[in-house]
C-alpha cells in the first residue's frame, strides 16, 4: 500500500450545518462534485469529505453507538477498480481487521474498509469521478489528456 491519504471523511451530525460552516466561515469552495448526502473540498492533494455521521457508520459496516466507531475515516484511493479487491486481500491476508470487504458503492465507485489497531477506519476506493495523478494525489477534475499535449 503506497503512503498516501486520498480523503478524510468526517462524520458529522448536522450535514448542512457543516457544509456552511466550512464554505461561509472557513471560506472553501464546495467542489461541484458534492451531491445531497455528502460534501467535498478539493484540497492540496487531497479531498475533505463532510458525511452524515451515521451513514458514514453504516458505510464503514459499524454500529454507530460502538466503541469503535471514531466518526472519521481517512481514504486510500486506488488507479483501477479492481485494485480494491487486490489490495483489500493483501491485508485481510496479513491479519489486518476489514470492517466491509471490497464491494461496489451506491456511488458507482467500489470500495471496502478496514480498521487500525486504535479502531482508525480507511477506505479502500476506487472513484469513477476523478483520477490519480503522478503523484498518487486524488482529483476531481478530469484527467488531463496526455496525448493531446507537445
Amino acid at each position: 500500500m503506497q503512503a498516501r491519504i486520498s480523503f478524510i471523511t468526517l462524520g458529522v451530525a448536522n450535514l448542512e450545518k457543516s457544509r456552511r460552516f466550512y464554505t461561509d466561515l472557513i471560506g472553501w469552495p464546495l467542489s461541484p462534485k458534492s451531491q445531497d448526502g455528502v460534501a467535498f473540498f478539493q484540497l492540496n492533494g487531497f479531498v475533505l469529505a463532510l458525511f452524515p455521521a451515521e451513514e458514514l457508520a453504516k458505510d464503514a459496516g459499524l454500529d454507530s453507538q460502538s466503541a469503535g466507531f471514531s466518526r472519521i475515516s481517512l481514504a486510500h484511493n486506488v488507479a483501477e477498480r479492481l485494485d480494491v479487491d487486490t489490495l483489500m486481500a493483501q491485508l485481510a491476508s496479513k491479519g489486518v481487521n476489514i470492517t466491509k470487504p471490497a464491494q461496489d458503492a451506491f456511488w458507482g465507485g467500489r470500495h471496502g474498509y478496514f480498521a487500525d489497531p486504535d479502531g482508525y477506519l480507511w477506505e479502500v476506493a476506487w472513484n469513477p469521478g476523478g483520477y490519480l495523478d503522478k503523484a498518487g494525489n486524488f482529483n476531481f477534475e478530469s484527467a488531463p489528456d496526455l496525448a493531446a499535449q507537445p
